[in-house]
Parts: structure tokens; sequence; C-alpha cells
């Protein structure tokens, strides 16, 4: 077993597979992570000739707790330009559940114990 996959029982696995880990803060109560996209072009736009140009705004999305601390995913996404029109491209994540600041598998275990 790899670290990568042993990363992957403790995040959700689009942030191993897709972003990489570029800092952390620990306290004894919270665990801040910060994570940006790495420089891979989404495949959607194989095509295409594209550029990265930077991130986009940083989200926080709260997590499963770790070890009884809450944890925070601090993530940045990039934006790509498309060299042959100046279009600017982003990946369509769907990083947050709905009506939450929470991953969508966090809601989902939430809202399963709830019942």
């Amino acid at each position: 077993m790899t670290s990568i996959d042993l990363l992957k029982f403790m995040l959700p696995d689009f942030l191993v597979d897709h972003f990489e880990v570029v800092s952390a803060n620990d306290t004894e109560e919270i665990l801040h992570l910060y994570f940006e996209e790495k420089i891979k072009p989404p495949k959607e736009f194989d095509t295409l000739e594209l550029v990265s140009k930077g991130f986009q705004d940083e989200i926080t999305i709260q997590d499963f707790p770790l070890r009884g601390k809450l944890v925070y995913l601090h993530i940045k996404r990039r934006r790509w330009t498309n060299k042959s029109n100046g279009e600017i491209i982003k990946r369509d994540w769907t990083l947050v559940a709905k009506g939450t600041r929470m991953t969508e598998e966090f809601a989902a275990f939430l809202k399963e114990i709830n019942r």
C-alpha cells in the first residue's frame, strides 16, 4: 500500500487524484489542509492547447473529523486559458454539498446517521 492509497482512506478520492497538499496548519482542535489543483489540464479539453493562468478564489470545506480534530480543506482550483481564442476554462467540480460547507461524502454521512 502506497502513501497515496493511505491518503485515500482519510480524504476524498478526487482530492488525492487531482490536487497536491501544499501546506498544513495543526492546532489542538483544528487541522487545516491546503490544496492546489495539479497543473494537468482537464481531460475533457484534451484537443485544446491550454495554459494555466493562476487560481480561482480559495474555497473552504469542512470534512470528516480526524483523531478528534475538526478538519478544514482549503482548496484552490486552477483557471486555464485556451491559447487559440483566450477563453477561460475551468473544471466543473462539485466539491460542496448543496446548502452546506462540507464535502458531499460528509453531508451524506450526516444525513444517514440522522435517520
